[in-house]
């Protein structure tokens, strides 16, 4: 029966009948071996009873001779969705659990050559890692997937021995037979139907107590073939350095202990050959990130990794030094794959951005260029996924740098479905930076696409010389300067945030960042989503740096609150009338140094006036990188404190009110269809006392006699909070001129009553600080309109008396009228606070004045003007022989004295204010 059953076996004919009949043949064999082993093993058995067990075996031989290899190739043959397959597996399996050592033997020496023998080993070692891989039963049949492992494992452990025995020595080594037993060993250590950490503890005590863990047992024998490879083992490295790691990364501490060291030799192997073990490291830290974020690896692994190799380095000193280096760069890596695994799958993918960036800075810390560029698109990605199009053009230009302009062939491999197109650098760049440059306009970064812009119209101009593309990005390059002036961009709020306590993990534990947050986000909706991944975080209301018993304990606190940007000197803005729209831009963004001011009482309080003892406790944060970035938020490196006094705090705040209405001035001038309503509150709550008061409380908190002489050390103070309250008047005066231009009628009391109140506190101002006056100047340049927040020619104002202008106007075209010309420029430029128009409203000095005032305005201005003389350019003041009187702020433009009324101010200028703020600053 046997003889016929291998013809149709092999033929592939009447396999229902053929399998069937096998499995009787196999199940009539098993019981009767076990009735001849149970016979054999009683007291007092005899020859006839080992003769029974002889025959049995050698029924097994012939079954195993006839039969194996024909259901082996059936297994082979068959596809996977046959339903036969599986039957073959099992009495494959079945034929195996037979045999013993004898069977394998014979069946062996069976053989008539090596290389047929080879043949069969390499067929079988495929065979067994295919069914491991992809198992022929559902992953619920418990018992069949363990029966098929444990003969697996028995026949593998056999032809083990057989690869030692005949294909190791130097005439026989076969490295193909042996690289397939080592991928074959590992893919059954690591298959999932052993990965008992994974069953429920019922589950997993019962396999243990019937079928042991296999793993251990797997572990051994590919660490003792490992070892029996002696000089062999150079080549297997680095080709063998992923499948080790997998077998190490299994959750088995006793496995880790036994097979860890193979790295230390694989070290010592290269080493030994090369004098480094540079391809070792390579593939370990490649093989690494794949494993770790795959989901193998913990911290305990970590642990036992730098432990076992540190103790096997310090074992040999030519490896000690470079050993320990390894060691905690891998280590190093590891703690970082670790963070960023823990926090990839958050629904909240702020902080899986964070160890994104963790990882590309240690890839490009290393010098691994394709794992650097491999993390730049996953930011890139998670960027755009949550519409941070500012945050994804400036990752993609980290790798643009990396580029040059050539047609080199690119080393690194391209990310995107556009990438196998893209074989030079060039072409990689020029794609990177046109995908930038839309990433920069979405995110209404304009000033950044234009310097890409420029950077590819150079190229395109003067190395590629293709002028089509040259005029595209030219046109690009005008779009987005347009957007500058005429699309709205509100800035955005920074936030300061803390994580505090042993509960966070190590990359936000006891850390400060600050956070750029999106358009028009309130503070609350962003801590909303801040806390969203940290569910039992708890608020800290304090904005004061938490204590030792926040920072220590096991919780998670977490601390949120608004910082502002830190404005820093920009050198080609000076001396300059730039556009708001071009200056806010960089109030914001570049920035690296951010402020907060927490207000506290110092000293007796006094009931009716806050402002003599508010103190500011003032810190300013230094983040890693300037916002905005390749992330919305950066670590804050060091951090100073400085303590602002009331006085100094009165200066700030009369400074940064002075430069509120500057703007909002300038705001109204640009663009006339703006609501008047922020104006209206602006200027009410200054000149009205009955609203907010003004500057009042400065005067008495720091003009009374006794407070100087208290403090005569802040005499210099107290004499620029002065000049800083008189320069609010010619500001207020221009802020209700626009002001009474566009008041509708409904509002038309409310404006006449702060005209009244406007004319007492200029009056009052004047007679006690002095004049003010900024002087208008006409702006040479046409085009668009200009800021009111710089004014030109600064130096020679602050300096020098300031004479009517003498520089005689360009003479019109013949083919235009002057007339023409005049109203064209006036059309096209802005002069701050400039009164140029025919149909001039009324000045500030000819609004209606309460009765008691008017006779002393009237004296005022008579005696003043009789001073004065016309210049040829203006109506202006001709100032005394001796110059300007210096200001305290060391400001040098048109200060008069308060000793005698002067006339009220009816023509401004910017520059001259910009020049008083920065001398101030300086002094």
């Amino acid at each position: 029966a046997v003889p016929l059953l291998q013809d149709l076996v092999e033929k592939g004919e009447e396999e229902e009948a053929c399998i069937e009949l096998l499995s009787s043949i196999l199940e009539v064999l098993y019981q009767a071996q076990k009735r001849a082993e149970e016979l054999e093993a009683q007291p007092g058995a005899g020859e006839a009873q080992h003769q029974e067990l002889v025959q049995v075996k050698q029924h097994v031989r012939l079954v195993l001779g006839r039969l194996l290899h024909p259901v082996t190739r059936r297994v082979i043959v068959l596809d996977r969705e046959n339903t036969l397959r599986g039957h073959y597996v099992a009495c494959m399996a079945a034929i195996l659990s037979q045999m013993d050592m004898e069977h394998y033997s014979s069946y062996i020496k069976a053989f008539p050559s090596r290389a047929e023998l080879m043949d069969f080993l390499m067929e079988t070692f495929i065979l067994f890692k295919d069914l491991i891989g992809k198992t022929v039963y559902p992953s619920d049949w418990m018992v069949m997937n363990m029966v098929q492992n444990r003969e697996f494992l028995r026949t593998i452990n056999r032809f083990a021995t057989t690869l030692t025995e005949m294909f190791l020595s130097d005439d026989s080594f076969e490295l193909q037979l042996w690289n397939n037993y080592f991928h074959l060993a590992v893919a059954f250590l690591t298959q999932d139907s052993l990965q008992l950490e994974n069953f429920s503890q019922a589950k997993r005590s019962s396999i243990l107590a019937k079928y042991g863990d296999m793993r251990a047992t797997i572990g051994a024998s590919i660490r003792d073939m490992w070892y029996n490879l002696g000089p062999r083992k150079i080549e297997f490295i680095p080709g063998m350095v992923g499948p080790i790691l997998e077998v190490t990364l299994v959750p088995e501490p006793e496995l880790r202990k036994a097979t860890i060291p193979i790295f230390f030799d694989m070290m010592l192997c290269e080493y030994q050959l090369t004098r480094s073990f540079a391809q070792f490291e390579d593939e370990i830290l490649r093989q690494l990130d794949t494993e770790v974020e795959g989901g193998r690896g913990d911290e305990q692994y970590k642990q036992l990794f730098e432990s076992i190799l540190l103790s096997c380095c310090r074992g040999h000193p030519e490896l000690a030094e470079p050993g320990q280096s390894f060691v905690a760069l891998v280590t190093g890596l590891l703690e970082r794959l670790l963070d960023y695994r823990a926090v990839r799958n958050d629904e909240n993918k702020t902080y899986s951005m964070s160890c994104t960036v963790n990882l590309l800075n240690f890839y490009k810390e290393i010098g691994r260029q394709a794992m650097y560029i491999r993390y730049l698109y996953k930011l890139r990605d998670l960027h755009i996924s949550y519409e941070n199009y500012t945050e994804g053009a400036y990752t993609l230009l980290l790798h643009a740098r990396l580029l040059k302009w050539s047609d080199e062939a690119t080393t690194a491999p391209v990310q995107g479905a556009h990438g196998p197109a893209l074989r030079t650098q060039r072409q990689l760049k020029e794609a990177l930076y046109n995908q930038i440059i839309h990433y920069f306009d979405q995110g209404k970064m304009w000033e950044e696409a234009i310097h890409i812009c420029k950077e590819l119209a150079e190229q395109y101009e003067s190395e590629v010389f293709d002028y089509e593309l040259l005029s595209d990005i030219l046109q690009r390059e005008a779009g987005f300067y347009e957007k500058i002036l005429k699309v709205l961009r509100p800035s955005p709020d920074y936030f300061a945030v803390g994580y505090y306590g042993q509960g966070f993990p190590p990359f936000l534990r006891n850390k400060v960042f600050i956070y750029r947050g999106k358009e028009y986000e309130r503070r609350e909706d962003f801590e909303l989503r801040l806390l969203s991944p940290f569910p039992s975080a708890e608020r800290l209301k304090s904005t004061c740096p938490p204590g030792q018993d926040i920072t220590a304990s096991p919780g998670q606190y977490i601390q949120c609150f608004t910082v502002q940007p830190a404005e820093e000197a920009r050198g080609r803005f000076k001396d300059r009338s730039i556009p708001e729209q071009i200056t806010n831009f960089y109030r914001t963004n570049h920035v690296q140094r951010f402020n907060y001011s927490r207000p506290f009482k110092k000293g007796p309080k006094d009931p009716d006036n806050e402002f003599a003892n508010m103190w500011i406790e003032r810190t300013t944060f230094l983040t890693a990188y300037p916002l905005p970035g390749i992330l919305r938020w950066f670590a804050v490196t060091s951090t100073t404190t400085a303590i602002i006094s009331p006085l100094e705090n009165a200066i700030e705040t009369m400074r940064k009110t002075n430069e509120k209405i500057m703007s909002e001035i300038n705001r109204h001038q640009q663009d006339p269809g703006l609501p008047i309503n922020p104006l209206s509150m602006l200027l009410s709550g200054i000149v009205d006392p009955a609203v907010m008061g003004g500057f009042a409380k400065y005067e008495m908190a720091f003009f009374q006699e006794s407070y100087v002489r208290e403090h005569p050390e802040d005499e210099e103070n107290i004499e620029k909070l002065k000049d800083l309250i008189a320069w609010q008047v010619p500001l207020l005066a221009e802020g209700i001129r626009l002001h009474g231009q566009k008041v509708t009628e409904d509002l038309r009391p409310f404006h006449e009553r702060m005209e009244q109140c406007f004319v007492q506190l200029q009056a009052k101002v004047e007679s006690q600080y002095g004049l003010r006056e900024m002087v208008c100047f006409e702006d040479q340049r046409t085009g668009r309109p200009r800021s009111m927040a710089w004014g030109p020619d600064w130096d020679r104002l602050s300096h020098f008396p300031m004479l009517p202008s003498t520089e005689t106007p360009p003479t019109p075209k013949p083919a235009e009228s002057e007339e023409r010309r005049t109203e064209r420029r006036e059309n096209r430029s802005s002069t701050f606070f400039g009164h140029r128009r025919q149909d001039l409203c009324q000045s500030i000095s000819e609004l209606p004045e309460p009765k008691d005032e008017k006779r002393r305005l009237s004296h005022m201005s008579e005696s003043s003007s009789a001073g004065k003389q016309p210049g040829p350019g203006r109506a202006g003041a001709q100032l005394s022989p001796t110059g300007p009187s210096p200001s305290p702020t060391g400001f040098g433009g048109r200060v008069k004295s308060a000793s005698k009324a002067p006339p009220l101010p009816r023509r401004i200028s910017s520059a001259v204010y910009e020049t008083f703020l920065e001398l101030s600053d300086a002094a």
